[in-house]
């Protein structure tokens, strides 16, 4: 099996992102994507919601105020440290973690709605398997799963280091993320989502030009 340890380690270098107000700055609104599901889990009476790899916490601060019960995970302390200064500063109750996505310490399915954006790919193909597992387990039937995964399409597949199959650690001149990152088509990404049924699957570009992802909203069958 592919190592897990030496390729989920994108938390340390977002650590050192996350010290610095420029750093937080441009992850700091949420994700359009991420607002108009809003809708969809108040028709299903979503109550329980993680936000997985919350970052500095913009998608966690939006659930709270949209009247959701909030956990939010990462790896990085920094983040999990700013999202709960912004709770103290706001009013806002949200349990925060500091954990590692590949073992997530929730019991079995606990959650309404798992949002995972712009996370689980950051790391080889054992890495996205263990975190989707890890995410069946907690999730409950019925339950909502939103997540990016990034496409083939993206300017930055097939370059820079490979280092584990459709994995690649990116050369300095191409991005400043000197992490892992696991790439997929639409017939991988299906067979890695076995055990959900898809409701909508998109593949689009982000704010950057050629930064193509899948955009997808699933339900656990």
């Amino acid at each position: 099996m592919e190592n897990i340890a030496t390729t989920n380690t994108a938390h340390q270098e977002w650590d050192l992102r996350w010290k610095t107000e420029e750093g937080r700055k441009a992850w700091s609104v949420p994700a359009k994507d991420v607002v108009e599901v809003l809708d969809l889990l108040k028709e299903r009476g979503t109550k329980k919601v993680l936000d997985l790899g919350c970052g500095v916490g913009r998608h966690s601060i939006l659930l709270a105020k949209s009247g959701f019960a909030v956990h939010a995970l990462d790896g990085s302390d920094t983040g999990i440290a700013h999202l709960e200064d912004m709770c103290k500063a706001e009013n806002i109750n949200i349990n925060a973690t500091c954990a590692e996505m590949t073992n997530l310490p929730y019991q079995d399915s606990y959650f309404d709605y798992i949002l995972a954006w712009n996370v689980i790919y950051h790391g080889n193909l054992s890495v996205v398997k263990r975190v989707l597992s890890e995410v069946l387990r907690i999730l409950k039937p019925g339950g909502i799963f939103q997540l990016t995964m990034l496409s083939k399409r993206n300017s930055e597949y097939n370059h820079g280091k490979c280092i584990s199959l459709n994995t690649f650690v990116n050369d300095a001149d191409i991005s400043d993320k000197n992490h892992p990152h696991f790439y997929c088509s639409s017939s991988e990404l299906m067979q890695l989502l076995m055990g959900f049924e898809i409701i909508s699957s998109l593949d689009k570009q982000q704010v950057r030009e050629g930064s193509y992802h899948w955009n997808i909203v699933a339900e656990k069958i």
